[in-house]
């Protein structure tokens, strides 16, 4: 009897639209009691965003339901809010995110101690599935911006596609496989803090390499960021290289830092204008180019455009199994990444 209450309670969320398509764990008052109890002495009534388009309040209650929901533990809240807080900063534009027609989605990744002691997988498939909390953190977050947010597919959502990072996109950068300083370290925050940063990321787009030539590597690499019909060469914004365990090893015995290689990429990850018309907006590059760097001339079509403005634009961080050739590239979609120190009680 208690299991079909269970089926009947999970159905009702579906009726009343409350899911993302799978089923939910049944928000009980037991339950989000749990985890707002998690965060005393946060009162469950505070106001953690206000979430575009539709401007739904997300008190610290009506987040923790929607983590119950998404199956989270109450140790993952502090992540969970940190993210929202992240989405509603103004440079992340997440009205403009949520409502787009592009492809892309909100990803979140994690630095510093909280990522290890959650178990939240940097490495082997992890943007993939196996992972309670990259699974269950990145869906919470998900579902706070359709059923408080309002962003409903068709609706509000006018993403034309969308991709499978809409269920949940969340991940941790593998610190220890990083030969360079992590993420959070390069954006100011101590290598003790830890942190989330929130970025509007397409799925992954694997690069392959197999060979050691850390040149040749970056090359390939810088194709695969200024592909024609890539939005990032319209929108410039924020982008984000996620590097494999090998191939971060051999650039950095060659003597890469992080700057070289941002530079590398800013030089050569570059269309002729006369390309990107082609694969731009109908009208044509005029409407696109106060997005692209001054020194572009929209008019001459031999000028080289980068995938950003500025090589500070273009953000690395290692993840993925250390046993593969493989890295991967996030194009973004004009707005910038937003990074936040997540308050641990």
């Amino acid at each position: 009897m208690q299991s079909l209450d269970i089926m009947d309670s999970i159905e009702l969320m579906y009726e009343t639209g409350w899911t993302d398509g799978l089923p939910v764990v049944p928000p009980t008052r037991e339950r989000v009691r749990r985890f707002t109890d998690y965060l005393l002495p946060r009162s469950p009534d505070e106001l953690i965003a206000e979430v575009p388009p539709l401007g739904g309040m997300a008190t610290l209650e009506k987040v923790a339901v929607n983590a119950v929901m998404a199956g989270c533990l109450p140790e993952h809240m502090p992540v969970v809010i940190a993210a929202l807080e992240a989405l509603v900063d103004d440079r992340f534009n997440l009205r403009g995110v949520q409502c787009s027609t592009g492809i892309h989605t909100p990803l979140v990744i994690v630095n510093g101690p909280i990522a290890k002691d959650l178990n939240i997988n940097s490495g082997y498939n992890c943007f993939g599935q196996g992972w309670r909390a990259n699974a269950t953190i990145g869906r919470a977050v998900k579902l706070v911006l359709v059923n408080l947010g309002g962003a409903i597919p068709g609706e509000t959502n006018k993403s034309t596609f969308g991709h499978p990072g809409s269920y949940t996109y969340c991940i941790a950068e593998a610190e220890e496989a990083n030969p360079w300083e992590p993420l959070h370290v390069e954006m100011g925050f101590s290598p003790d803090d830890s942190t989330v940063t929130v970025f509007p990321a397409e799925a992954p787009h694997n690069i392959m390499y197999h060979a050691s030539n850390s040149r040749d590597f970056l090359t390939v690499l810088a194709d695969s960021m200024c592909t024609l019909g890539n939005v990032q060469m319209y929108v410039m914004g924020s982008t984000f290289v996620v590097l494999g365990p090998e191939h971060a090893r051999f650039l950095a015995q060659d003597g890469w830092s992080k700057r070289d290689i941002k530079a590398f990429l800013f030089e050569h990850a570059r269309k002729p204008v006369g390309l990107l018309r082609r694969g731009g907006p109908p009208q044509g590059d005029s409407q696109r180019a106060h997005l692209w760097p001054k020194f572009v001339d929209p008019s001459d079509d031999d000028q080289r455009v980068p995938v950003v403005r500025r090589p500070e634009d273009i953000f690395i961080m290692v993840a993925g199994g250390a046993g593969g050739p493989h890295s991967a590239y996030l194009p973004g979609w004009g707005s910038r990444m937003v990074i936040k120190k997540i308050e641990l009680n």
